[in-house]
């Protein structure tokens, strides 16, 4: 039974580097930064719980801040924005930032929009993540929404 716990995880973190491959082609500082952030967003999935869910929420986003920034965050980094990005949106005000920094000099900040409903799920909200490295902003945009076990799955 361990065993299939196990692979289950696996497979979706596998899946989840696959698929970002598909994306055309990034450049091979943004791929590799792709296929590392998934791949540690999925395993920091299977830390906070070992649920499928999480699993594929830590991949998806471990993708989207690794597809932006490349190589330019360590594992740290990585997971100090994931963590972040969850605080912000279940804990934080609308429009209200909320700021992460890493070890290297790499910070950014999350902006969560109002919650609102969404057709499947009780409750959704637009964010923007900005990341700083050596001082250079990089943006991006998505929708999250609540699952009913807790955790948030990236839908755009």
């Amino acid at each position: 039974m361990q065993i299939l716990t196990f692979r289950k995880p696996a497979i979706i973190a596998v899946a989840a580097v696959l698929l970002a491959g598909c994306a055309g082609d990034p450049g091979p500082k943004t791929g590799a930064g792709i296929a590392s952030g998934a791949i540690a967003g999925g395993l920091i999935g299977a830390a906070t719980g070992g649920h499928t869910r999480n699993v594929v929420t830590g991949a998806l986003i471990g993708g989207l801040v690794g597809g932006m920034i490349g190589n330019a965050l360590d594992e740290e980094d990585r997971r100090r924005a994931y963590a972040a990005e969850m605080q912000a949106l279940e804990y934080g005000g609308p429009g209200t930032p909320h700021s992460w920094r890493g070890e290297r000099g790499a910070y950014g900040t999350i902006v969560p929009g109002p919650q609102y409903a969404r057709s499947g799920y009780a409750r959704c909200r637009e964010y923007t993540h900005t990341i700083y490295i050596n001082g250079r902003p990089e943006t991006s945009r998505g929708v999250a929404c609540r699952n009913p076990d807790g955790s948030w799955t990236p839908i755009s």
